[in-house]
C-alpha cells in the first residue's frame, strides 16, 4: 500500500506541473521543475530529484500517476 504521507498532489497546467501548497514553506500555487513528458519515465521507475523553487527543499520522487507524486520520504503528516 502507498503511505499516503508521501505522496504530494499536483495539476498540470499548460504544459506545467504545479502543487496548490508547497508541503515545506505553504507557499501557494507552486510551478514544479518537472516537465509533463518526464511522468512516464518516472512511472517506469526512473527516480528524479525535485527541488521546490519557492523553498530549494529537496526530495526524491519515486513514482507518479495523473494525480500524485510519490516521495522516498514523508512530506506531508497523517
Amino acid at each position: 500500500m502507498i503511505p499516503f504521507e508521501n505522496t504530494i498532489p499536483y495539476d498540470e497546467m499548460m504544459g506545467d506541473l504545479y502543487v496548490e501548497d508547497c508541503p515545506f514553506c505553504q507557499a501557494h500555487h507552486v510551478r514544479l521543475p518537472i516537465k509533463p513528458k518526464e511522468r512516464p519515465l518516472i512511472h517506469d521507475g526512473k527516480k528524479r530529484l525535485l527541488v521546490f523553487p519557492c523553498c530549494n527543499h529537496r526530495v526524491t520522487i519515486v513514482d507518479c500517476d495523473s494525480d500524485y507524486l510519490l516521495a522516498d520520504t514523508p512530506v506531508r503528516s497523517k
